[in-house]
């Protein structure tokens, strides 16, 4: 969502400043600002792109030597430049990422002591009492650490001052925030990827943690003021690593980079015969012994990943398996199993309700917990027993693909591993189904190449306002995934549905003006689908069907038909989401949307 930046170096930074909130787009944002310390506090802000920012600073011919920038995403109040960050308060500028849930009782508190608020905007709450406690705190890292202690929500701050020119602060809880430690200064940013055009060298604050930014180093307090030491990291993204390269759009790119990021994802079986617990971590080979059930915790694309996968382990490894959307699950009562693993799926892993999610299942005494990341230093990462690193490379376009395929793999690995702890895997299938992941890269490059096809199909989906999306079995979380990529970036209305359930109500929409796409592999459930499949075109409705070699089903008038290069069994969910994406993808094009930055959405969802 929000992005950060800060920069205090021996060199003007406010290129790195801009740069920085180029590379932070991709998480989504409805305007964008920067705060400057040059002889005096210099802001400037823009209710547009990063681009618009640019062009303010290049015409007041903005230079200095620290700075704070901000891309926002509005959670309160409309989009505008009076909301926009950084917020000041008489010569000290904060940008903040997430929500304040108490900032209603703090401004009423300060407006009684005499500050006036412009904004619409939680974090000029923050503004104000960091400068109210600033009159009597012996420096600005105090004040803000004072003023930390009575906030409530969750919350990366970074602070500046005009009273202090010579250093910043940054403080994360809830948000995700990191340092970069450069040659000529100290950076801040929500992400490695900002900070990858001055340094590679990284340092992951904790929740809690408060820093202060100098040119010549840095120190982290914790909330009590304590001094703590956290380990610095060698970043293994690359600046090429997000860089568009050939390609038109960063989804684009990321679609095609799946046949690579699963053959990275799936490295660690490369040359075994066998699935190794190890793979989840040290601790694994216990956590994973006795396990009597699954719980799977996710959002939005996450979510369809861990639905397929409860079809995995219900087959393969006869262990009960429950599905749950993050932000539901613990704002309801259930009933925990001390003998449940947890697993928890996020692209970010600082996905703030399935953090949160995961904190739940813990406090209710379910210790077997494995996270399912792309990104290894993440909060979610930290906090869970386990871990399995995606190793997807940095996924910019907020459309998830690469991402959902490599979550789809780890979920398949994690299958094997629990089908061999239950016995219900034995030597032979475990080396078919571990040829068959092996050989994913390779199908998923065939499938790629059927980009011309779906692209003529694309053409007829641009005019179109609905559509519906149906699937059976295993592949009905396919359908849903290929109805969420296609409302995502081309904002046709979409809907996906177990195809058994069209009689139920769903069959009423259907029409010549609403385009079925069908899913139809060639598995046990496909007769039943092609009875399905019938009663729409009974209804006039216009089909497109994704079928596997085999399946015989005819294209006739209304009834259009692209045949997938090969049936792949279990992991058929894998490749059948590949056209989806590229439907989806496609129909955004001719539709003229913003592909990579949809409307209203953002990437990195760290707020409740």
């Amino acid at each position: 969502m929000c992005g950060i930046v800060t920069a205090i170096a021996k060199r003007d930074v406010v290129p790195v400043l801009l740069e920085g909130l180029r590379k932070l787009e991709y998480r989504g944002y409805d305007s964008a600002g920067l705060a400057v310390l040059d002889g005096g506090l210099q802001r400037l802000r823009s209710a547009g792109r990063v681009a618009e920012l640019a062009a303010l600073a290049e015409q007041g011919g903005v230079a200095a030597p620290v700075g704070i920038a901000h891309t926002r995403w509005a959670t309160h109040g409309v989009p505008s430049e009076r909301n926009a960050h950084p917020h000041v308060s008489a010569g000290l500028a904060v940008v903040h990422n997430g929500i304040i849930e108490n900032f209603e009782s703090i401004r009423e508190r300060l407006r009684a002591h005499g500050y006036d608020f412009t904004s619409d905007t939680d974090t000029e709450a923050i503004a104000h009492l960091i400068h109210h406690h600033l009159q009597q705190a012996p420096d600005l890292l105090e004040a803000v650490r004072r003023t930390t202690l009575e906030l409530v929500g969750a919350y990366a701050i970074a602070v500046l001052t005009e009273a202090d020119p010579s250093r910043a602060v940054v403080a994360r809880h809830g948000a995700p925030l990191l340092l970069g430690i450069g040659e000529d200064g100290t950076y801040a940013a929500s992400d490695t990827a900002a900070l990858l055009q001055v340094t590679r060298t990284v340092v992951y604050l904790e929740d809690g943690d408060l820093a202060e930014l100098r040119t010549d180093g840095y120190r982290i307090v914790r909330p009590d003021g304590a001094a703590v030491e956290r380990p610095s990291h060698l970043s293994s993204l690359s600046a090429d690593a997000v860089e568009l390269g050939q390609y038109r759009h960063y989804m684009q790119k990321e679609i095609f980079e799946q046949p690579q990021a699963l053959a990275n994802t799936l490295e660690l079986i490369a040359g075994g015969g066998s699935v190794s617990p190890q793979i989840f971590g040290s601790l694994a080979p216990g956590q994973l012994a006795g396990v009597r059930q699954v719980l799977i915790i996710a959002c939005g694309t996450s979510y369809h990943a861990g639905l397929v996968a409860r079809y995995w382990l219900e087959e393969l490894a006869q262990i009960p398996c429950t599905v749950e959307i993050a932000s539901e699950y613990r704002y309801r009562v259930s009933v925990p199993d001390p003998d449940a693993l947890v697993v928890v799926i996020s692209q970010s892993g600082e996905t703030a309700d399935t953090l949160a999610a995961l904190k739940h299942a813990k406090a209710q005494g379910m210790a077997r917990t494995l996270a399912i990341c792309n990104v290894p230093e993440s909060a979610i990462v930290r906090e869970a027993a386990l871990r399995f690193i995606t190793r997807a490379g940095p996924e910019i376009g907020v459309a998830s693909t690469k991402a959902f395929t490599t979550q789809l793999a780890a979920l398949a690995l994690l299958t094997l591993a629990l089908a061999k702890e239950t016995r219900r895997l034995d030597a032979e299938a475990e080396a078919r189904h571990l040829t068959a992941l092996r050989h994913l890269p390779v199908a998923v490059q065939k499938v790629l190449e059927l980009e011309p096809q779906i692209e003529s199909w694309a053409q007829q989906f641009a005019g179109k306002h609905h559509a519906l999306f149906l699937g059976r079995g295993r592949h009905w979380p396919i359908a849903m995934e290929g109805a969420l990529k296609l409302k995502e970036i081309s904002y046709i209305h979409a809907e996906a549905y177990a195809a058994g359930e069209l009689k139920h109500g769903p069959l009423a929409l259907v029409d010549k003006d609403m385009p079925v796409i069908a899913i139809a592999p060639a598995d046990g459930l496909l007769e039943k689908l092609k009875s399905n499949l019938q009663e729409v075109r009974a209804r006039g409705g216009e089909l497109y069907v994704f079928a596997d070699a085999g399946s015989e089903i005819p294209e006739t008038e209304g009834v259009h038909i692209l045949h997938m290069p090969e049936h792949y069994g279990l992991l058929s969910p894998v490749l059948h989401v590949v056209p989806l994406q590229l439907l989806s993808y496609h129909a955004a094009l001719v539709k003229g949307t913003d592909v990579d930055k949809p409307r209203n959405l953002a990437k990195s969802v760290t707020v409740e």
